[in-house]
């Protein structure tokens, strides 16, 4: 058996933590980075020659020429969106569709899928859990309720024509008898399928394979994630999560791949906390503070345009995610956002934390006990040594490490690729 070097980059709060920068740093290292989970409800920024450029769907690796950008099994397709992206992706580098690689297995998010999604969460007959309206809920429903509509159909005219007509069947009685909407048509729905396979063919390849002959020829791949561990459908703070596994546990599901064909982890975490939508979050602020930290972190989310809400760094459930995703080390993003801070926090404990927290992630109702650090005055934005950084500085990383149990090897000091600080080697 080849030895594997493939290397895996998670998100390990709420999403948001600045995935997309890191693994846009590290790509050159790798022949090909593999998203494998989660659909265009994922939003990673990359800065580019000084342009900004936000991903969904396309894995960050997609403006670095040498490398192939690979979609696996795990993530659900809104080819429309692909499209777009793919469009706007050839502005900063050409040649996209003969850097990516479909799997074949992609599930399809098709417009019915949003229509529901959309539905669902403005009736008054369904628990709002904040979704973002794509349509990537109701696809991972198909893919369980074993109806969905992968791209490989929409290379046989047959095996869709029956499949779609059974899905169709399923959603316009939903939309007829519960929602009371106009349904959706068969026809038009079909057609526009059978011009996703066909635009999307040529871009179909079995990734696990193609993963497998490129470990066997001496080459790397670097799995990235979406969203963030505490979304993931089984380990996050259900029900307020995303539908797929965006933890590791993913990885080996989502590109057809063992699970021991990743050989690190690396785990990304701002400096402070995050969250989009509903769902508990122990450490939000809800004064000056948190106002301060969303305004000069640029709190917006990168696919929604929805405020995020801001907290204190969550030491507790971060060291959950660092055990439970098998972390070898950590990335923290944003630390200069708390530049000129009188004081900075770290939640190490929870008060009134029942018996199966552990097991269940029941955020609710616990209470948030913290360490209360000196900020700095410094300002550490755009450092590239950690010899330039404050003391305060240092202190706060060095009790991150401490409270979680694993090394910081990596600090990011601003969004620009070229502001980031490797205090040991990752990879």
């Amino acid at each position: 058996m080849t030895k594997t070097q493939n290397f895996a980059v998670l998100g390990l709060q709420w999403g948001d933590e600045g995935k997309g920068k890191i693994v846009n740093f590290l790509s050159p290292n790798f022949h090909a980075t593999c998203r494998f989970q989660g659909g265009h409800n994922a939003g990673h920024t990359l800065i580019v020659n000084g342009k900004k450029l936000i991903l969904h769907l396309l894995p960050s690796s997609i403006c670095e020429k040498d490398a192939l950008s690979l979609i696996g099994k795990g993530v659900v397709l809104s080819p429309n969106d692909l499209f777009e992206e793919m469009s706007e992706a050839n502005t900063f580098l050409e040649g996209v569709e003969d850097r990516l690689k479909i799997s074949s297995a992609c599930v399809l998010i098709l417009d019915h899928h949003k229509k529901f999604d959309q539905c669902r969460e403005k009736s008054n007959s369904f628990k709002t859990i904040g979704t973002t309206g794509r349509g990537i809920g109701p696809a991972y429903e198909d893919k369980v309720g074993r109806r969905a509509i992968r791209l490989v159909d929409c290379f046989y005219e047959k095996i869709l024509e029956e499949k779609l007509r059974e899905n169709l069947d399923f959603y316009n009685f939903m939309f007829n008898k519960l929602f009371s909407v106009e349904e959706v048509s068969f026809q038009e729905t079909f057609e526009k399928a059978l011009s996703y396979g066909e635009r999307l063919r040529p871009m179909t390849k079995d990734i696990s394979k193609l993963i497998i002959e490129m470990n066997n020829d001496g080459k790397k791949v670097l799995f990235e994630g979406a969203q963030g561990a505490l979304l993931d459908v089984d380990n996050g703070t259900y029900p307020y999560v995303t539908s797929s596994n965006s933890s590791a546990a993913g990885i080996a599901s989502g590109s057809g791949l063992g699970p021991l064909s990743v050989i690190n982890i690396l785990g990304i975490a701002k400096a402070y906390t995050t969250r989009v939508g509903e769902g508990p979050m122990p450490t939000e602020l809800f004064d000056d503070i948190g106002i301060h930290i969303a305004e000069k972190g640029g709190e917006v989310g990168a696919t929604t345009g929805r405020p995020r809400r801001c907290g204190w760094f969550d030491a507790v459930a971060m060291k959950k995610v660092i055990q439970s995703n098998s972390i070898k080390s950590l990335c923290i993003t944003k630390l200069d956002v708390f530049d000129g801070m009188e004081s900075v926090k770290i939640c190490d404990s929870y008060d009134n934390s029942d018996e199966f927290f552990e097991e269940s992630l029941n955020l609710d109702h616990v209470k948030p006990q913290y360490i209360e650090l000196s900020g700095w005055k410094k300002p550490i934005h755009g450092l590239k040594t950690l010899d330039d950084f404050p003391k305060e500085a240092i202190e706060f990383i060095s009790k991150i490490e401490e409270v979680c149990g694993v090394s910081v090897d990596i600090i990011s000091t601003g969004p620009e690729r070229e502001s980031t600080i490797f205090k040991n080697e990752v990879i």
